[in-house]
């Protein structure tokens, strides 16, 4: 069972800022079709980075690209076939060496040629938010029969763990280090090979509020 670590702000941050460098190429590129929103998901946007001990798949960032398109002037496949070629025309320059479509995300890696170890890479999904605070991203059907430009469709983006409210409440009692050491320890236990890091770190948010919220009065309110 592989073991995890946190990778050292210090190590990361470095690297976000090439990743955020390549994101405003990216835009550039695109300007001509639509703008391009960005934003860092998941352990990325929080600092809490992991990579598994003595791997070889280093640790990566998680990205939404958010498209200013109005009215399906583009349609999914457009929008994905766009983005995806401002990334492969942009990428080098800071290393990246190979792109993969993935169902969900396009992938891009940096890859340590003698020993063929990914250092680290990055996830972009594409994604629209909905006016009830839902949001769709765009699938890759690989497996699809249809004619190409039907292989890309905007799908509704499910695993919305409503864990925002109970975040806060960690971050404004100053729970920080027990949610870091708590969701390092959760994710070395985990034995079921299916559950997504988003799903572990969702379990410890939960059980950690419901541990300490009846015990702890929220410091956002008056001690009376």
């Amino acid at each position: 069972m592989p073991e995890f670590e946190y990778v050292s702000k210090r190590e990361a941050q470095p690297i976000k800022n090439e990743v955020i460098a390549l994101i405003k190429k990216v835009q550039d590129y695109v300007r001509n079709y639509f703008t391009l929103d960005y934003r860092f998901v998941g352990s990325s946007s929080r600092n809490m980075i992991t990579r598994e001990k003595n791997g070889n798949k280093g640790f990566d960032f998680d990205v939404n690209l958010i498209p200013n398109v109005y009215n399906d002037e583009y349609t999914a496949a457009e929008i994905a076939k766009i983005i995806f070629n401002a990334i492969q025309q942009c990428m080098r320059k800071y290393g990246y060496t190979k792109i993969e479509d993935s169902t969900s995300v396009i992938t891009i890696k940096v890859i340590e040629k003698k020993n063929s170890i990914i250092e680290h890479s990055c996830d972009f999904a594409i994604i629209r938010p909905l006016s009830d605070g839902k949001e769709q991203y765009i699938r890759f059907l690989k497996m699809s029969s249809f004619s190409p430009q039907y292989c890309y469709r905007w799908e509704l983006r499910g695993g919305d763990y409503h864990i925002a409210g109970k975040l806060q409440w960690i971050i404004d009692n100053n729970l920080n280090q027990l949610l870091r050491d708590r969701y390092l320890i959760n994710k070395n236990h985990n034995y079921i090979q299916a559950k997504k890091s988003r799903a572990i770190f969702a379990e410890t948010v939960n059980n950690i509020y419901n541990e300490y919220s009846n015990c702890i009065r929220p410091l956002r309110y008056p001690l009376y």
